[in-house]
């Protein structure tokens, strides 16, 4: 069984803050981490390596510097480790970046076919859930999103039984392989790393792949050119400094209290008595 994990290395979003002036994100000083869902993507793709045995390859696509997150992966027991890095990626949005991880999968299975493909259900820096169903479309591959548990896999008949997150429960899927699979957060918790595995991810002769040897033949689908997404603008929430007021309920009837609610949230508000009428004709 041939498994492949893309990860991504991400600004710890709990350290990232926005310039007053500029309103972009400024990213000095903040430390770099490998997104959380992709860690518990990693951690299920080893289960299921140690379960079942096969090859773990974990994916990254980014700048030189995410070499760092593809070591740490391979000190927690992967296999083998890609940095898909290329100036003509500059840019990406979720369809460029979709396009160029296809691309790069498309390449790896001509050395081992893949079975299962792992993604986090999203990354913290940028919240879409677009990457992972943008690679399964590309390549063909069953979708399974949101996945909160495996049940199990056969590899003689070539199936994945999962439980799906749900409005309300879970769904039990049955699929059949290759598929992607979507992790939420708390399906696992990472391993730690193990001394030999440590030793052995220093001394990694990594393989680094750019855009050509990724397979990406027109550039013009990758990078800004590949991109129609836009961001108008990057703000800060404003803080609001206004305390709640406090209503004393004691010994008064629950109509009393709506109606004076009612009183006040109109009296704070004035056009929200229009509104409301506007929708109720």
């Amino acid at each position: 069984m041939h498994i492949v994990v893309c990860i991504k290395q991400v600004p710890d979003s709990a350290q990232i803050r926005v310039h007053p002036v500029t309103n972009t994100i400024m990213r000095q000083g903040v430390p770099a981490i490998i997104n959380p869902y992709d860690l518990a993507s990693l951690e299920e793709a080893l289960r299921l390596k140690d379960k079942l045995g096969g090859r773990v390859t974990v994916l990254c696509m980014g700048p030189p510097q995410a070499e760092s997150a593809l070591r740490k992966a391979l000190s927690f027991g992967a296999d083998e480790a890609i940095l898909v890095t290329d100036r003509a990626f500059a840019g990406s949005d979720t369809l460029a970046t979709s396009f160029a991880l296809a691309s790069a999968i498309t390449q790896i299975q001509k050395d081992m076919p893949v079975d299962i493909v792992f993604t986090g259900k999203q990354t913290i820096d940028g919240d879409t859930a677009q990457v992972g169903p943008g690679i399964a479309k590309r390549l063909g591959l069953q979708l399974l999103t949101y996945v909160s548990k495996i049940d199990g896999v056969d590899l003689d008949k070539g199936e994945i039984v999962v439980q799906r997150r749900a409005e309300g429960g879970a769904q039990v899927l049955r699929t059949r392989l290759p598929c992607l699979i979507t992790t939420i957060e708390g399906i696992n918790d990472i391993r730690f790393a193990t001394m030999p595995n440590m030793f052995r991810a220093a001394r990694y002769a990594l393989k680094t792949w750019d855009a050509k040897t990724a397979g990406v033949e027109d550039l013009t689908k990758v990078g800004l050119k590949g991109s129609p997404t836009i961001v108008s603008k990057v703000f800060a929430p404003q803080t609001k400094a206004q305390k709640a007021e406090l209503i004393d309920s004691e010994g008064r009837k629950p109509r009393d209290l709506a109606l004076t609610l009612v009183t006040k949230l109109f009296t704070r508000h004035p056009k929200l008595r229009d509104e409301i009428n506007s929708r109720a004709l």
